[in-house]
């Protein structure tokens, strides 16, 4: 290390690591935003725990922490990784091109909660020297382990900050997020999140997009009510355990109807539901018979997140995660993933709702266009010049990619 009273130590599961103090080097990297649930400790063993992400699925835990004596300096989630699945974003073409010369691009290094696109920061430490001593260990570490590439994926600003100083190459995407307030409200993301002026109703939402959005959504709704759906909310310990059931049942149906099988077992959500329950939020589709009777359809599991900001106020954030269905009811994806979060998003004066990965057409329900960022070193000197050539285009491609989705964008211009 480049100061002696720094050690670093890999553990090979996320019990290794004490987690009080993961999960204070968590709260303190974004103090002016809401943590996201998906770096928690909690939610890391969980993975673990429940045969979610390890050996036998590609994700082999090797927790990176940095001490300083007996103090928690530093930590990342790292894993070796024997496929590029559950990550999403996508070097698959890079793996190819390493096969095509004979090379083995797996076994890989990842650092990114297994299975879950959100943003947030990925290396926890206490300050930025700090980050960049970890950022350096995991390169060191990788070479050490004679393996192809490290990825850091979805990071923070701070985490992409250290990580291009550490010599990693960044790359670009697009997510699409939703913002609970009028077009012109725009200030710094602390006052955003703590100002009061989000839209009063779904109906005050409506009137921020242009005619045509307006329509289309309203028409889409009409259609699931008009299947006879009705929709019920449970947050927190108020999910019952028939209803985590359900919901599961829905999940588990959805991936095999698309040939393959749920990268989630059974385990990890009662796992949730037993050490994360505040941050859980289901909905239920229910279909009402001409009998009165009531049969549950389809379900959406939203996670969500607050903090305090100053004194009284809170960010709050949710996110878009998981659905399933049993039956097929016109629109029903859009109602159950979009309008409904987002309706109990305003009620519930939660600023943000983070749609997840890739989806343009989630811009037609006011989810705008994000630039997501991660970073990566290849070993091999000749395919890192190769690749940092390759995303300096597809760089210039995304930001032309995003002027264009800026053009079509469905709120509404002008005054009023």
């Amino acid at each position: 290390m480049a100061k002696k009273d720094y050690v670093i130590r890999v553990l090979a599961s996320p019990l290794d690591v004490d987690a009080a103090s993961w999960n204070t080097l968590l709260a303190s990297q974004t103090p002016h935003e809401a943590p996201s649930p998906f770096m928690r400790h909690e939610y890391l063993v969980a993975m673990h725990a429940s045969s979610s992400a390890v050996t036998k699925t590609g994700w082999t835990p090797r927790f990176l922490t940095l001490w300083q004596g007996d103090m928690l300096a530093g930590a990342c989630a790292l894993y070796l990784k024997t496929h590029s699945y559950g990550e999403y974003v996508f070097d698959m073409a890079w793996a190819n091109a390493y096969s095509q010369h004979g090379l083995a691009y797996y076994p890989k290094a990842l650092i990114a909660p297994p299975f879950t696109p959100v943003p947030g920061p990925r290396l926890l430490a206490r300050n930025a020297d700090e980050r960049l001593l970890l950022a350096q260990a995991a390169i060191n570490w990788c070479r050490e382990q004679k393996l192809s590439s490290l990825h850091l994926l979805f990071g923070s600003d701070a985490d992409l900050a250290a990580c291009e100083k550490a010599g990693l190459m960044l790359r670009h995407n697009v997510q699409f997020h939703w913002s609970n307030r009028a077009p012109g409200t725009e200030t710094d993301s602390a006052q955003v999140s703590a100002s009061p002026a989000g839209f009063r109703d779904f109906d005050d939402f409506l009137m921020s997009l242009n005619q045509d959005k307006r329509k289309k959504i309203r028409q889409e709704r009409r259609k699931v009510a008009d299947a006879g759906i009705r929709f019920r909310w449970s947050l927190g310990t108020d999910i019952s355990d028939a209803d985590w059931d359900f919901f599961y049942r829905c999940y588990e149906r959805t991936y095999y109807e698309h040939g393959n099988a749920p990268y989630l077992t059974r385990d990890f959500f009662t796992r949730m539901q037993r050490s994360m329950p505040g941050n859980w939020l289901l909905f239920v589709a229910e279909h009402s018979g001409p009998d009165g009777g009531r049969t549950a359809v389809a379900a959406s599991l939203i996670a969500v997140s607050e903090t305090l900001l100053g004194a009284d106020a809170q960010a709050r954030v949710a996110y878009g995660r998981y659905w399933g269905a049993l039956a097929r009811v016109d629109c029903l994806h859009f109602e159950a993933c979009y309008y409904q979060p987002l309706q109990w998003c305003i009620d519930h004066g939660y600023q943000r709702f983070e749609g997840g990965a890739q989806g343009e057409h989630k811009m037609a329900r006011a989810l705008l266009p994000v630039k997501t960022s991660s970073a990566h070193w290849l070993a091999h000197p000749s395919f890192a010049d190769a690749v940092e050539r390759f995303l300096e285009r597809e760089g210039a491609g995304i930001d032309g990619y995003l002027e264009n989705l800026e053009k079509r964008s469905p709120l509404r211009q002008g005054p009023g």
